[in-house]
């Protein structure tokens, strides 16, 4: 029953209750409500939800286990190599990110809705348009990284060692980042036509590999020679590229419900991903630039020692992204079946629910962590000053980690109902305070300290902003950020 609710959980035909445009090609009239879509529809709530959710939250768990297999083996190279790849992990989880969560919902989510409406040909051609929108966009940002990533490092606070260290992961691995785009573009397109299991199981194999293959390639065995930190991103690349092979193989096959098919590239196409996708961007990039831009506060405010206890800290916040993407999948789908069917009160019952449960779980990990720092920390490395630094940010920020799971869980049920303004505007919030607030606090303090606790008071606020938002109605008025993407593609006719 899982499965199946699974299934169709990812084939929501409506957004808003408004019908997506069909193409010229298009094929097929819109199914008939199908049994297990009135399951989403009439179901208990909390039940639904958890059948649906724990499976995408154990998967998601395996899946960011893959940066804490690496962070610990690149500890026993000293603390300059853990400074380096923490100046490096936030933005390579913006890749990540971008890839799955923003770029893959607007995939998963353009598909899903032309599977639900019996538009088949539309769905296959969505494929070919998902993999060149993915592909293009990872060449990009690979390029932007190789040219500019030695002045953001230096910039977030990285200097000798820890700067070296981080210039040779980065260059390893956004030069295979592009891989990256790929994986989670077709990871998307086989989540889209209502299989969440087939990407979970490849992406688990990755996994499994990268265990023994990381210390393989960091400190060598035999003929195969140590390549130090920079063998760590080789392992990242040559598991990721591995796993998108396996999915590429699995939808070239026909496995998959939305075939690849050569197709005449289309705006429309490009436009229904995008109109998803790039909204959620902005997003994901607010999140990622306010852990950039806090982790060269720190650097600049305490030096290598605390970027490295920063870095190791804000993992564990990290870690909850993923957990809460577990349960946000599911919840995009309840809350946008159960909109597009008119059950406006019942849709909110749900996002209300899944915030609940994104609050409870991600305040008993932060709590956990506040109490006991270096249990999570002491796993890692044992320099002083990186202790020092990451127990301070685990007792201050840890527990307001419930505040941000409660707003991240409203994010995803926001695109569910299509209404990404709130969502936008707490992220803005969010990012001032801890930026703005942090530079100020550490300017009249002058300790770091300081800048952890605007980092705690911006997750507060973000929890509690959307929150109250999402539960005063807000859905169920035609919000700004509707208006403002439709008027980006209305030049183009698309404007719903």
């Amino acid at each position: 029953m899982a499965e199946e609710l699974e299934r169709e959980a990812d084939r929501v035909p409506r957004v808003n209750g408004e019908s997506q445009p069909v193409a010229a090609e298009s094929v097929g009239a819109p199914r008939a409500i199908d049994p297990r879509t009135r399951l989403l529809l009439e179901a208990p709530i909390l039940p639904t939800l958890l059948r649906l959710a724990w499976p995408n939250i154990a998967v998601m768990l395996v899946m960011a286990s893959t940066g804490l297999i690496e962070t610990w083996w690149v500890s026993r190279l000293g603390t300059d190599a853990l400074a380096g790849i923490a100046l490096v992990f936030p933005l390579y989880m913006m890749m990540q990110m971008l890839s799955a969560g923003a770029m893959g919902g607007g995939i998963s989510s353009a598909i899903a809705r032309a599977l639900g409406g019996g538009r088949h040909a539309d769905a296959d051609a969505l494929v070919l348009h998902a993999i060149v929108i993915n592909l293009a966009i990872g060449i990009v940002c690979s390029a932007l990284v190789l040219v500019f990533g030695p002045v953001l490092y230096r910039t977030m606070g990285g200097e000798g060692a820890s700067l070296k260290a981080a210039l040779d992961y980065s260059n390893i691995v956004f030069a295979g980042t592009v891989l990256v785009w790929l994986m989670n573009a077709l990871a998307s397109v086989i989540r889209g036509s209502g299989n969440m299991w087939v990407p979970s199981v490849w992406i688990c194999v990755g996994v499994v590999l990268l265990v023994p293959l990381s210390p393989l390639l960091i400190f060598g065995l035999g003929p195969v020679p140590a390549l130090g930190i920079a063998g760590a991103g080789a392992a990242v690349v040559a598991t990721t590229a591995l796993t998108a092979l396996a999915l590429g193989w699995y939808i070239a096959a026909g496995r998959s419900v939305a075939h690849f098919r050569w197709a005449r590239l289309r705006w429309a196409s490009f436009a229904d991903i995008l109109r998803v996708g790039a909204v959620a961007s902005i997003s994901t990039f607010q999140t990622s630039l306010a852990v950039l831009l806090t982790t060269g506060l720190v650097g600049v405010a305490a030096g290598p020692e605390a970027i490295a206890g920063y870095g190791t800290g804000n993992r564990l916040e990290f870690l909850l992204v993923p957990l809460v993407f577990g349960l946000g999948a599911p919840l995009v789908a309840l809350v946008g079946t159960n909109i597009g069917a008119g059950q406006k009160e019942r849709a909110l019952r749900i996002a209300l629910t899944g915030g609940v449960i994104a609050f409870a779980l991600s305040e008993a990990i932060g709590l956990a962590a506040a109490i006991w720092p270096t249990a999570w920390l002491g796993l890692f490395d044992d320099h002083p000053r990186m202790l020092a630094a990451g127990a301070a940010y685990l007792r201050h920020v840890g527990p307001a980690f419930g505040f941000f799971g409660l707003g991240l869980s409203l994010y995803f049920a926001s695109q569910g109902a299509g209404r990404l303004l709130w969502p936008l505007s707490a992220g803005l919030v969010r990012l001032v305070i801890a930026v703005g607030g942090g530079w100020l606090a550490f300017w009249l303090v002058g300790t770091v300290d300081a800048i952890f606790a605007a980092l705690a008071a911006a997750l507060v606020t973000y929890g509690v902003m959307l929150s109250a938002a999402v539960a005063s109605g807000v859905w169920f008025s035609r919000p700004l950020g509707t208006v403002f993407a439709n008027g980006i593609f209305a030049r183009r006719g698309l404007a719903r």
